[in-house]
């Protein structure tokens, strides 16, 4: 009777692998795109000027400190960008990441201080963390980063896209982005090619903006597809 359960449990996987499998592949075929041919040159570094005017990169430059949450409030953050320092919290922890020097952060788990072995592997992910969700708070400030490539892309309906791929920095080197904007430079959208997506070109809105009590411009959410990604309270702010 037992061999006969996980016979027919070991069926159902496989039928249930088989549909995922051939699910994948149709989502694949529909919405994969190869990485568009950009052009480099002064037009690329003209359109990002332009994005960073209409988002108030002085007016960021000029933020001293950020706090957002990220995945339905999962991790959450405090950035001291003066003193390159983050507050970062997610389930029972809570580091105090340095970003220059993070050998030098601070760790703990319900509010006692780790000292052994693990503090080295939970500063390595609040790094993760912080990499990956800054990133959709604040990219497009990013796009003239020691080791960014910008270039335009053509589109087929005749505006410009600005291409920017990030061959070294944060957790993921060598990914592309193709920021899509309005007729003011601000982000509308951005398609991604990044290692962590087997499909190339899934697309991102940059639309739900919000100005800061310093007057610049972050998300308050993203949609991605059916998903909703949630940066929670978003502040920009000096005192």
């Amino acid at each position: 009777m037992i061999k006969r359960i996980l016979k027919v449990v070991g069926k159902g996987i496989l039928i249930l692998s088989a549909v995922l499998l051939i699910s994948f592949g149709i989502v694949y075929l529909i919405y994969n795109e190869p990485l568009p041919k950009g052009i480099p040159g002064t037009e690329a570094d003209a359109l990002a000027e332009k994005m960073l005017k209409a988002a108030n990169n002085e007016a960021y430059r000029n933020t001293n400190y950020l706090e957002w949450s990220f995945a339905n409030g999962a991790h959450s953050y405090k950035w001291d960008k003066i003193n390159g320092e983050v507050d970062v919290e997610w389930d029972a922890y809570r580091i105090l990441l340095n970003l220059k020097y993070p050998n030098r952060s601070k760790v703990f788990e319900n509010e006692a201080e780790v000292i052994g072995n693990s503090r080295k592997e939970l500063i390595t992910k609040a790094e993760g963390y912080f990499n990956n969700d800054s990133f959709w708070l604040v990219a497009p400030f990013k796009v003239f980063d020691q080791g960014t490539q910008r270039s335009v892309v053509n589109l087929e309906d005749g505006t410009k896209a600005l291409m920017i791929t990030y061959s070294s920095g944060g957790s993921t080197p060598g990914d592309s982005y193709l920021w899509h904007l309005g007729p003011n430079g601000l982000p509308e959208s951005y398609q991604m090619w990044v290692s962590i997506i087997p499909i190339g070109g899934l697309q991102a809105t940059w639309d739900d903006w919000k100005i800061m009590e310093t007057g610049a411009f972050l998300p308050t959410s993203h949609k991605l597809g059916p998903i909703t990604l949630d940066m929670g309270e978003v502040r920009g702010y000096n005192d």
